[in-house]
């Protein structure tokens, strides 16, 4: 098999074009496009692009047919079956990638929603106006202890603000939604460079050159701005995809995919998703704001392939981790299941993992990944495997 996936590699342009239709690095499709409607309701480090679940959606399945990701993240694979009237089962064990998955997918009182978002914001801003008046009592008064974290990465009046409407965030009905767009905000306004928001090693208190604008800026000193940008397109964004949305269920469950009971049996048709990689993110450390606003609970011992953790980003562990995952959902799915897992192989790990549940190897397709969230001149690729489970 080995001789043959690099063989395939080879070529797998020509054999993409001639398979979709379309070169899966979907370098022609643009920004706006790759991040519509509530796809960019917050970033999130290792998602991958919509347009490639969309067409392997199309291809390999038919509308009414329900897929399952059992590596939720934040949500792509259900929105894109829900836009294709597919129903949809997630499965996510962190608590910040869950809500973000929620809040992308949940049904909403539009006009409630707005009136709430809007109301907080303008409560918010009203406050930055008295703030900015009086610079010098920032800190006089203060009702709440900024964490570390943000003592270090934040501008005074920047913490003053996030903190603010975090105070609010209980007065209202859709608390999740303005959850996300707070921790959206508290990810723009940090200190650090504009070229640099993935993963930066030191917070910027001086203008510095920026290789984004190419001229010196200035470290950012509030985060008003943000709140309200964010404010504006999460209400646009959840109007857009409400617009397009179908009556297909969408079920989200939170919990340990190695072990987590669903709510159905061999009625699965097929899977499509994307599990961590071994030992490449750190999704506490890249989204250390959230955790420390919301005290998101973490699971460092039992995220799968996390460079925390006692040994679970050894590969014969997450070989077993990864295993057990698709072993659980065996219980779920149908004979002859389509299973579509999207990952950067490099240890080649995924064919063992298959052949120890029991999948059936159909074929691959390599795809070169553009449009990074890094700015860096690494050259990455992922595979995506296709397996059937036989039943």
């Amino acid at each position: 098999m080995t001789q043959l996936l690099t063989m395939q590699k080879e070529n797998w342009k020509e054999k993409n074009i001639k398979i979709f239709g379309i070169d899966l690095s979907f370098a022609n499709v643009p920004e706006f496009q790759r991040t519509k409607h509530v796809h960019r309701l917050h970033p999130y480090l290792g998602k991958f692009i919509p347009q490639l679940v969309e067409v392997f959606l199309k291809k390999f399945f038919k509308p009414g047919q329900i897929i399952l990701d059992p590596f939720l993240g934040s949500g792509t694979t259900l929105i894109e079956a829900n836009l294709l009237n597919m129903p949809s089962i997630g499965i996510e064990l962190s608590e910040f990638s869950f809500l973000i998955a929620k809040v992308k997918t949940q049904k909403y009182d539009i006009e409630l929603l707005e009136k709430e978002i809007l109301d907080i914001l303008n409560k918010t801003k009203a406050f930055s106006r008295r703030i900015k008046l009086n610079q010098k009592s920032l800190f006089e008064e203060w009702d709440f202890e900024p964490t570390e974290y943000f003592k270090t990465w934040y501008h005074p009046r920047a913490i003053k603000e996030i903190y603010f409407y975090r105070s609010l965030i209980p007065n209202y009905e859709y608390q999740d939604v303005l959850k996300i767009i707070l921790s959206r905000a508290a990810r723009s306004s940090r200190q650090i460079p504009h070229y640099d928001l993935a993963r930066p090693k030191k917070p910027v208190k001086e203008k510095y050159w920026c290789i984004k604008h190419k001229r010196y800026c200035y470290p950012i000193d509030n985060a008003i701005k943000f709140i309200n940008r964010y404010s504006w397109d999460t209400i646009r964004r959840i109007k857009e995809f409400d617009r397009l949305r179908t009556n297909a269920k969408i079920i989200l469950l939170q919990g340990d995919a190695r072990k987590i009971k669903l709510p159905l049996r061999k009625e699965i048709d097929g899977i499509f998703t994307s599990p961590p990689y071994l030992g490449l993110i750190d999704y506490h450390d890249q989204h250390r704001y959230a955790f420390d606003l919301f005290n998101f609970r973490e699971y460092p011992e039992a995220e799968i392939g996390s460079p925390n953790g006692n040994g679970n980003n050894k590969k014969e562990k997450y070989k077993e981790d990864i295993a057990a995952v698709f072993k659980n959902m065996i219980n779920y799915l149908k004979p002859k299941a389509k299973i579509f897992i999207v990952v950067n192989d490099k240890h080649n790990l995924y064919p063992e993992i298959a052949k120890e549940c029991g999948f059936k190897f159909i074929d691959i397709f390599h795809r070169p990944v553009l449009m990074r969230t890094e700015r860096d001149n690494n050259k990455f690729s992922e595979s995506i495997y296709y397996f059937v489970y036989e039943g």
